[in-house]
């Protein structure tokens, strides 16, 4: 059975509100956990220290038995000291999309004819 470390949503909506759960890969986002670690409300200022409660020990004790941490959960089992801080890279996120290099593109030729006709 592959454990995850990961967020059940809840809460109506536009008003989310999660909790940090243990559960099976295979199970629905919203759906059976075998257990609930904390609660992450995304709505409170970031400094504040109702935003993310969790049961730091427990999640170490799962980490042990071998659960994955999703990219979130992780972040904030990094910022409590539980992980060690990994480098994340997102190389094409940084990439300007195709309209922008098409245009970038003409805007440089235009200049090259402008630098010609001088």
């Amino acid at each position: 059975m592959a454990l995850k470390l990961r967020l059940a949503r809840g809460g109506s909506k536009k008003r989310p509100f999660y909790r940090i759960v243990v559960t099976d890969s295979r199970m629905p986002r919203d759906g059976r956990f075998i257990e609930k670690l904390g609660l992450y409300n995304p709505l409170l200022a970031k400094d504040s220290e109702e935003r993310v409660k969790m049961d730091i020990e427990r999640a170490q004790y799962w980490i042990g038995q071998g659960a994955q941490p999703t990219d979130r959960v992780a972040r904030m089992l990094e910022a409590a000291g539980v992980l060690t801080k990994t480098e994340r890279s997102n190389p094409k996120k940084g990439e300007p999309g195709d309209k922008a290099k098409k245009r970038a593109e003409e805007k440089a030729a235009k200049a090259a004819e402008a630098t010609e006709a001088e």
